[in-house]
């Protein structure tokens, strides 16, 4: 008799925040336990380019600090996941939706995200990420607070 791994591929959801590496930790913890496949995913949010007022520079600026900092968050996951199976996806677009598109199509069996990312105090108890993944996400989502 063969039994399925609980977990075969998890998604991190990925922000580069200090908040955020709680919930690397427990997901390279629970991939290191069932032997999952990790992809760690972090989304060049458009959106803070999209509040920006108009100006060629500043927009180089501030796109090239996101790339920056999307590159720093994967190095550091890559330095976390040692035993790990895993692989770093840098997308663009709107975090939640972009999270849940990949989970979807990547037939993810566990997305962990972090309670709050960046944006701290936008939402009392649950980070406004967090809340539309719960809400559209086509596998179980694991908080981490």
């Amino acid at each position: 008799m063969t039994t399925t791994p609980l977990y075969e591929k998890i998604l991190i959801a990925a922000d580069g925040s200090e908040k955020n590496m709680a919930a690397v930790s427990e997901a390279l913890r629970i991939a290191r336990a069932c032997g999952a496949e990790v992809v760690a995913v972090y989304v060049e949010d458009l959106g803070a380019i999209e509040s920006i007022p108009p100006g060629e520079m500043m927009l180089k600026d501030t796109w090239s600090v996101i790339q920056k900092e999307a590159e720093s968050s994967m190095s550091r996951i890559r330095s976390m996941a040692e035993g790990v199976n895993l692989k770093t996806i840098v997308l663009d677009g709107k975090p939640a939706s972009e999270i849940v598109r990949y989970a979807t199509e990547n037939k993810i069996d566990l997305i962990v995200i972090g309670t709050q990312g960046k944006r701290g105090l936008e939402r009392l108890l649950l980070g406004s990420v967090a809340e539309s993944v719960i809400r559209s996400a086509p596998c179980k989502v694991l908080i981490v607070k």
